[in-house]
Order: structure tokens, then C-alpha cells, then sequence
């Protein structure tokens, strides 16, 4: 069984989706910890509730990125971290967590990669620019983080339609539903070491 921790800068519901398919026996591992950069992030309230450890760092204390994440690091090793999640974390990791857990940290972007992703892609923001643009499908992307924005080897990819009447909120909610699933169903497949490399492509394997 694997140790997960699972960072968060707001609501948490893809954090809440983590927890239920652990609870379910979905998924092979264990929560250790909950981390926030936000203090008043709502992801901290569902991990309290379910007796999950939590952790929050203000970011202003630190004197960097790096200073920051050597703390984080800390509570990481405490606790023997296994895989990193990133569910809504809105803060860019420095190279030295990343190096640290290489091919060990998960994101989840709410596009298909390699739309509508990179610098200034979050919340909101894409689903937005989803509807500027015309497209007529959107959904979601697990990837591996890397040192580049939204970059790192894709390992799951679902899609939703855009209809002529929809505004981002909509698409949001749709796009949600579809982020809610295949995260759940890439950490399962993390758990199970059923993630390979070809190059820099990563698939699963063995369903």
C-alpha cells in the first residue's frame, strides 16, 4: 500500500473523489497528508473530516520557492510519501521537489494537454478560453509534472462536448465530472505499477 499526499489550493472536490475511492478500496494506498498553500481552502475541512492529517505554509515566509518546498519536503519524508497528487494546487513546484519525486508527482488539468494549458491555465481561465475559442470538445488530462508548466508525459485523457448554449460554468461542471474519474483511475494505476514509460509518452497497462 502506497503513501499519498495530495495538495490542494481550494474546494478539494477531485481531493474528495481520492478519498472515497480509498474508503471504496479503489485504490491501493493511503492518504497521509493534505496540503495547502491556502489556509482557509476547503480540501482542508474534507481531510479533517475524515481524520486525515493536514498541512498549510505560507508562502510569505519563505524567502523562495525552493526555501518553501525544503519545508515541504520535511512533512513529505516524515511520512514517507510514496506519490504526490496534485489536485487544484495553484503554486509551481520547485525543481528540487520535483527532482526529488521524479516520475512520483500527478497532475490534473482541466483540458486535453496540449490545449489550453501552461502559465495562466487554471480555474476558470480555461474554460473560458475553451468557449472563446470555438472548440467543440474539451475534458481533462492526468499527467506526470515535470519542470515546464504542463509539459510532463500525459497518462490519461477524457473528453466532453462544447454545445452552441453553454457558458464556462457549464463546461466546467462537465469537465469535473470527467477530471473526477480518470484521476481516480490514474492513481489506481499508480498504485498497482501499472504505468509505463515508452520515450516520454506514459501509458497504462495491463487493464
Amino acid at each position: 500500500m502506497l503513501n499519498i499526499a495530495v495538495f490542494i489550493s481550494g474546494g478539494g472536490t477531485n481531493l474528495q473523489a481520492i478519498i472515497d475511492a480509498v474508503k471504496e478500496n479503489k485504490i491501493n494506498g493511503k492518504i497521509e497528508l493534505v496540503f495547502s498553500n491556502r489556509k482557509n481552502a476547503y480540501g482542508l475541512v474534507r481531510a479533517k473530516n475524515e481524520n486525515i492529517d493536514t498541512f498549510y505554509l505560507n508562502k510569505k515566509e519563505f524567502s523562495s520557492n525552493e526555501k518553501y518546498d525544503e519545508r515541504l519536503i520535511e512533512e513529505l519524508e516524515k511520512r514517507n510519501i510514496d506519490l504526490i497528487v496534485l489536485a487544484g494546487y495553484l503554486n509551481i513546484l520547485s525543481s528540487k521537489l520535483i527532482s526529488k519525486y521524479s516520475k512520483k508527482i500527478i497532475n490534473i488539468h482541466p483540458s486535453l494537454i496540449p490545449s489550453f494549458c501552461g502559465m495562466g491555465f487554471h480555474g476558470e481561465n480555461v474554460h473560458k478560453a475553451v468557449i472563446k475559442s470555438g472548440v467543440k470538445f474539451t475534458g481533462a488530462t492526468t499527467h506526470f509534472v515535470d519542470e515546464n508548466v504542463d509539459t510532463g508525459a500525459i497518462i490519461l485523457q477524457d473528453i466532453v462536448p462544447v454545445f452552441i448554449d453553454d457558458d464556462f460554468e457549464i463546461v466546467a461542471k462537465r469537465v469535473l465530472d470527467v477530471e473526477h474519474r480518470i484521476l481516480v483511475k490514474t492513481i489506481k494505476a499508480f498504485c498497482e505499477n501499472k504505468i509505463v514509460f515508452k520515450e516520454n509518452r506514459a501509458f497504462i497497462v495491463g487493464e
